[in-house]
């Protein structure tokens, strides 16, 4: 496990961000708010796929209106996301578990002031999103799109909520690069202890959102920062979710599932690999325990990989071994083994829940 900073835990809905709380997976629908029976139907597609958070956006009075119908039919703690119209804030936050602001385009002041007492009524977190593509006039003048301006811009505005004794606050810095993400979110951790909810925004499509999220989300989960997370992709809700866990597992932030272990392809194989490993993968998905396997091909690695995983197939030439804890219970047939290991695989996670 990764030492995480120590933050500030604060509540969305019934979900808690920061402090020893798990780290959340969040998505964001991309439907038309207003259009309530679609909106609900994506937020029961990513709930079932395991996000914890859901935003929506709220760029028009209908949408803000539909919010409560909304809130209604769903059981994820729900964000209203809100630009350029603090009013729409006002009416969200009515209904909602949390307003997003980005203090690049609320406006002035007073408006955020309104928005503050909206949710101090009703006891509900604000997240000051600062995005590097619309930064107020003041910081993009004196920095540029930097991460320093970024920055500048949160502590601003993470201090203007506090003086008006607001302190329920999470924070994000996002740029649609990794480096400035990563520079900025690093920069500002140390100056307070507010929960982070990290980001790389406008990442693309499946492909380039995988690796830029991976690369970015990977290396500040590593360095202990993050307290919640969305893995931006455009137009793929299940695959947001699907993802961040695995950033979340393979960083080592937070385990969930098989940790599958697998060699890559070469001409030493003696087995259907490939088609093992698939097979292995469809019929262990449902397995939440946090079990280390290895699918090895040869023996050059084959076991000595299986002596430090939980279980292990090692093939050799039409026939192979099961192992587990590092302990040979099976000698098979290749057509045997994955059935063994499946079995044994479902076994283990039994004897942990």
């Amino acid at each position: 496990m990764i030492n995480r900073v120590k933050t500030k835990k604060i509540f969305v809905g019934n979900v808690g961000v920061g402090g020893d709380a798990p780290i959340s997976k969040q998505s964001m629908t991309y439907s038309k708010t207003s259009d309530v029976a679609s909106t609900v139907e994506q937020i029961k597609r990513v709930h079932f796929a395991g996000c914890d958070i859901v935003r929506c956006a709220v760029p028009d009075m209908e949408a803000a209106l539909a919010l409560k119908s909304i809130k209604e039919q769903i059981e994820l703690p729900l964000v209203a996301d809100i630009h350029f119209n603090y009013k729409l804030a006002l009416v969200a936050a009515e209904v909602v578990d949390c307003i997003r602001i980005n203090p690049g385009n609320i406006g002035s002041k007073q408006r955020v002031k309104e928005v503050v007492k909206a949710c101090q009524a009703r006891g509900i977190p604000i997240r000051i999103g600062v995005n590097s593509g619309s930064l107020e006039k003041e910081f993009l003048n004196k920095y540029g799109q930097t991460a320093q301006g970024m920055v500048a811009s949160a502590e601003y505005n993470i201090k203007y909520l506090e003086d008006l004794g607001f302190e329920d606050i999470k924070v994000s810095l996002k740029a649609s690069d990794v480096q400035r993400t990563v520079e900025a979110y690093r920069m500002l951790r140390p100056k307070n202890n507010y929960p982070f909810h990290i980001g790389v925004t406008e990442a693309g499509t499946l492909f380039h959102a995988t690796v830029k999220s991976s690369i970015g989300l990977g290396t500040l989960l590593l360095d202990g920062i993050g307290d919640t997370m969305r893995v931006s992709i455009t137009g793929e809700l299940e695959e947001e979710i699907n993802v961040a866990r695995a950033i979340l597992k393979d960083s080592g932030a937070m385990p969930d599932g098989l940790n599958i272990i697998s060699c890559p392809t070469c001409g030493r194989i003696e087995a259907n690999l490939v088609s093992a490993v698939a097979e292995i993968e469809k019929r262990t998905a449902h397995i939440k325990a946090p079990l280390n396997v290895s699918v090895m091909g040869c023996v050059v690695n084959a076991i000595g990989e299986a002596a430090h995983s939980d279980v292990a197939i090692a093939y050799g030439k039409g026939k192979g071994l099961v192992m587990v804890k590092g302990e040979v219970v099976a000698n098979l047939q290749e057509s045997e083994l994955v059935d063994r290991f499946v079995g044994e695989v479902e076994k283990m996670a039994a004897n942990q829940e």
